[in-house]
């Protein structure tokens, strides 16, 4: 099994954190992409669930695309929000994304390490070049 990782010098969190995880793992296929928050540059983006929602998904798909992989390609997606008043406003910025390929999901309430009201992650499949 040939297993290829996205980011592996980590990222920089929140005051310039050093994040020791890679932003992604390819595995025969299998892209696992960590969980993204609305950060940009380390800081998190101000505003409310609906911009919230657009940067953390904006980052996953740069990290989907920089894979080689799109929004067809995504099989699962788990999010994580921090307020279940703001699920109907996430999920209309979800299907802007993901509204023609729509993956399976779990969406939960939980506190979040990071001050923020989103994060997400995914599972990605496309068959490997052999």
């Amino acid at each position: 099994m040939s297993i290829k990782r996205y980011g592996v010098e980590g990222g920089k969190g929140t005051g310039g954190q050093h994040l020791p995880f890679a932003r992604a793992v390819e595995a025969d296929g299998w892209l696992y992409v960590s969980g993204q928050v609305p950060m940009v540059k380390g800081e998190v983006v101000a505003g409310n669930i609906v911009a919230q929602s657009q940067q953390a998904i904006r980052n996953l798909l740069s990290i989907l695309e920089e894979a080689g992989y799109g929004t067809e390609h995504v099989v699962r997606c788990g999010v994580w929000l921090e307020d279940p008043r703001d699920f109907s406003s996430f999920n209309a910025v979800f299907k802007e994304h993901f509204g023609e390929h729509p993956p399976a999901r779990a969406c939960v309430v939980s506190s979040m390490v990071v001050d923020c009201k989103v994060e997400i992650d995914c599972v990605a499949y496309k068959a490997p070049n052999r």
